[in-house]
């Protein structure tokens, strides 16, 4: 005689907490929506502003970016620890979820501690040379390589960056021997290319001037399908199968943000990054829109933390 209220009682409970949650999200946003990212003028900074107008007018609400300077996990720690009601969102690269590999004691964990929201974009990276460097292809730069192990090098901005993950990626991949020089940041790691100190390099430092000047070689793109910001220009991937080293940005909500909030916020950014002008604005900065899903996100994080992530156990590769 009891069995039909055991039965029923999940109904009940389904309806207490279904309520709530569609309140929320009828009732969302109701104030203005914080956006945190980098510094003024940082990496991530200037494109979120290119997304702000719209997603003002889509939300009904005002939009308050939130630049935070020093390291990468500064920002992405407050949104971590920040109430998951959908005001706070963090717009971040993929240094966010590279850079706890590096330290033993992250402040937050990118797959726990988020609800990704959608990719926004993507910054392709070009393979460059200096000109004297008789290798025309990635090919040819392997078989180089392989003949004079440990004699070529690579120029790398900080520990962890796409300039040090990237070329270390295909040493592993590739099976050969190439040495890192580091410099202050990419854009001085460039220049020690230009100046023949460096042999090459992987980088999305805009790099147009010095390629139709012959001051630098492009051998290929490293992304996995061919870009078209580099029309013509063959995939590292072609080579090395397999082969990919992108930065990728995306907003993010703290975890546990009741998923009517995510999913509105992820229709509205993907309808903001369809729209032709944001596309060419981000074509324009050297970047291609990729709108997702939040399991496509999240599928692509797991992608890029196990693909880097095995690089960096095997180089044993710490933040400094």
């Amino acid at each position: 005689m009891k069995f039909p209220m055991l039965i029923a009682w999940p109904a009940m409970l389904i309806g207490t907490f279904a309520a709530p949650l569609s309140t929320v999200a009828q009732n969302y946003p109701s104030k203005p929506v914080r956006v945190v990212t980098a510094e003024q003028g940082g990496g991530a900074d200037l494109p979120l502003r290119f997304f702000v107008p719209g997603l003002v007018e889509r939300l009904g609400q005002g939009v308050i970016v939130d630049n935070r300077g020093g390291t990468v996990t500064i920002p992405a720690e407050i949104v971590a620890k920040a109430p998951p009601d959908g005001y706070t969102v963090l717009f971040y690269g993929s240094p966010m979820w590279i850079i706890p590999l590096l330290l033993a004691d992250a402040p937050y964990d990118p797959l726990r501690n988020f609800a990704p929201i959608t990719l926004a974009f993507r910054t392709t990276n070009l393979l460059l040379v200096h000109p004297t460097m008789p290798a025309k292809s990635v090919g040819e730069l392997i078989a180089l390589a392989k003949a004079k192990p440990g004699v070529l090098n690579y120029g790398s901005g900080g520990t962890g960056s796409s300039t040090h993950l990237g070329p270390e990626l295909l040493k592993s991949m590739a099976g050969i021997d190439i040495v890192r020089v580091p410099y202050k940041g990419a854009g001085p790691a460039v220049t020690g290319l230009i100046g023949g100190e460096v042999q090459l390099i992987i980088t999305s430092t805009p790099v147009k001037a010095h390629l139709q000047s012959g001051r630098l070689r492009a051998l290929a793109v490293t992304s996995a399908e061919p870009s078209p910001l580099y029309p013509g220009l063959p995939t590292v991937a072609a080579t090395v199968p397999g082969y990919e080293s992108s930065v990728m940005f995306g907003f993010f909500a703290p975890a546990k943000t009741p998923s009517p909030i995510v999913d509105r916020l992820n229709r509205d950014l993907v309808r903001i990054l369809g729209q032709p002008d944001i596309q060419e604005r981000l074509l324009n900065t050297g970047s291609e829109a990729v709108a997702s899903s939040p399991d496509q996100f999240v599928a692509a994080m797991k992608s890029d933390i196990a693909r880097m992530g095995k690089v960096i156990k095997d180089s044993g590769i710490r933040a400094q």
